[in-house]
């Protein structure tokens, strides 16, 4: 007779494999479809410098965390057997493992949040064995493993449903599914400009989790936090592989300097330890020079290092992502897929090439819900200071106003006797240490990457493309007003889309 130990054990550093859904998580898969119930299958949580694998996770806000643990057996393995409760056993096709697993779910709850968190309920999906089978087993399984907690291989939809909301009854007040995945799941915890975090969506979710290529392209729609999953992604390739390098292409300083402030506020808010030094985010110019640099060869030589070696050691990187590539020259393009030949390469929204059934897409736009869209057709200037002056009431608020250096210059004079608020100039070229962010900034349309606000204003739009325009378009949460004395064809296009 064997004995199946029921013990808990949660095995650390382990590289995931993903495996193909059983026909019990498709089954399960198919009926969170319809729920608001969140699932989650073959996830790592993140923690300090650990990793831990989760097989199969369930978030039911109303009730708490589903974990889930797949077992093989058939009823002839198990018509001879007893089980029995252990602890500390080391995980194997005769072993269950959930004590560590509720360990490390509460340690990263109680670091966050200062509290335990939501219940945790086990399940056991048994693949091979039938709800009548069970009935002939030991009396011992029927003691630490009942019945309710067990999906078996003939149960269906609505049993399961049924098993799972037995659980426990609903809460009077459902918790929040961004804090809950926010917490447990940094790779996909997206954190705004209001540092508030947000679940990242299933196309953000599905980027993540991709196994990149040699060369990689991602179409984002403006305001789809492309940005903002790209540091996601670096983040959990080098958590992945700790030995990695990652260059991240911004075309601005100012736009590298922001998103750096987004990488290290990422960090802190998940308790995760990783080299800073192995994500590097450079400008265009600077990776170039980076690659270029000239070497003093004599200092070199008399301390016997190997140039080829540095060279390798100082520009090698394991994987580039380039955001915003259509900013770009064509020239710099071409020279990322030469530097990158045998190393990885991902391009965002790249326009020099085609999109094909590889290309990885991001089609949800998050700042457009609820925003604000006005059209102006007067004087530019004055409706501009008019709006500024009423948006300012609101201390709680950011304002950017977008125009040509002649109307920057005679907005910033005017502005200094009109408010309060002292106008702040937005420089591209400088980095952030060297300039002033206040509530109300003037700049602009080739400074405007990486920035985010509440309220944008937009003037002099008669000579950009339409990248440009739906760019700045898009960088608002809350309005965005578009002023000119003239309908022009760009004009047009905005107000058939937004009105």
């Amino acid at each position: 007779m064997s004995i199946f130990p029921f013990s808990s054990f949660f095995k650390k550093n382990k590289k995931q494999l993903t495996v193909p859904d059983t026909i019990l998580i498709k089954r399960l898969k198919k009926l969170f479809k319809h729920t608001n119930l969140l699932i989650f299958k073959d996830v790592n949580i993140y923690h300090h410098t650990d990793s831990y694998d989760i097989n199969l996770i369930v978030i039911d806000n109303l009730r708490g965390l589903y974990l889930f643990e797949t077992k093989e057996w058939t009823f002839d393995e198990l018509k001879s057997a007893t089980i029995q409760k252990a602890k500390k056993q080391n995980n194997s096709s005769d072993t269950l493992a959930f004590d560590n697993t509720h360990s490390i779910i509460h340690k990263k709850f109680n670091e966050l949040m200062h509290n335990d968190g939501v219940a945790i309920f086990n399940y056991l999906l048994m693949e091979n064995l039938t709800t009548n089978e069970y009935k002939h087993l030991n009396n011992s399984f029927k003691e630490l493993l009942p019945q309710e907690k067990i999906i078996f291989s003939d149960s269906l939809e609505t049993d399961i449903l049924k098993k799972l909301q037995s659980a426990t009854q609903e809460l009077k007040e459902p918790f929040n599914n961004n804090t809950i995945v926010g917490t447990l799941f940094v790779q996909y915890a997206v954190l705004n400009m209001y540092h508030e975090i947000h679940l990242a969506s299933e196309e953000q979710r599905n980027f993540v989790d991709e196994t990149l290529q040699e060369l990689n392209y991602l179409q984002g729609e403006h305001g789809s936090g492309k940005s903002s999953i790209l540091l996601l992604k670096a983040i959990v390739e080098i958590l992945k592989d700790k030995s990695q390098k990652i260059i991240i292409i911004k075309p601005t300083l100012l736009a590298c300097d922001l998103l750096k402030k987004r990488l290290l506020e990422i960090v802190e808010h998940a308790i995760i330890e990783i080299n800073l030094t192995s994500i590097e985010i450079l400008t265009p110019l600077e990776l170039v020079n980076r690659h270029h640099v000239k070497l003093n060869r004599e200092k070199i030589s008399s301390l016997n290092i190997d140039t080829k070696l540095l060279h390798k050691t100082f520009f090698a990187a394991d994987l580039i992502f380039c955001d915003d590539a259509y900013l770009l020259p064509q020239e710099f393009i071409d020279y990322l897929k030469r530097l990158q030949k045998e190393k990885k390469l991902l391009l965002v929204n790249d326009t020099s090439s085609e999109p094909t059934q590889e290309t990885i897409k991001l089609t949800k736009n998050f700042r457009n819900i609820n925003k604000k869209v006005s059209f102006y057709k007067t004087n530019p200037h004055a409706k501009a200071m008019h709006l500024i002056a009423k948006l300012l009431q609101n201390s709680a608020t950011h304002v950017v106003v977008v125009s040509n250096t002649l109307s920057r210059e005679k907005l910033k004079d005017d502005l200094n006797t009109f408010i309060k608020e002292k106008a702040q100039t937005l420089q591209s070229n400088t980095h952030l240490i060297n300039q002033k962010f206040g509530k109300l900034l003037l700049c602009g349309y080739e400074d405007l990457n990486a920035i985010e606000t509440d309220h944008i204003i937009l003037m002099d739009l008669g000579f950009l493309s339409k990248n440009e325009i739906e760019y700045a378009f898009h960088l608002s949460t809350k309005s965005v007003a578009i002023l000119y004395e003239e309908d022009s064809q760009e004009i047009k296009n905005l107000r058939n889309s937004n009105e």
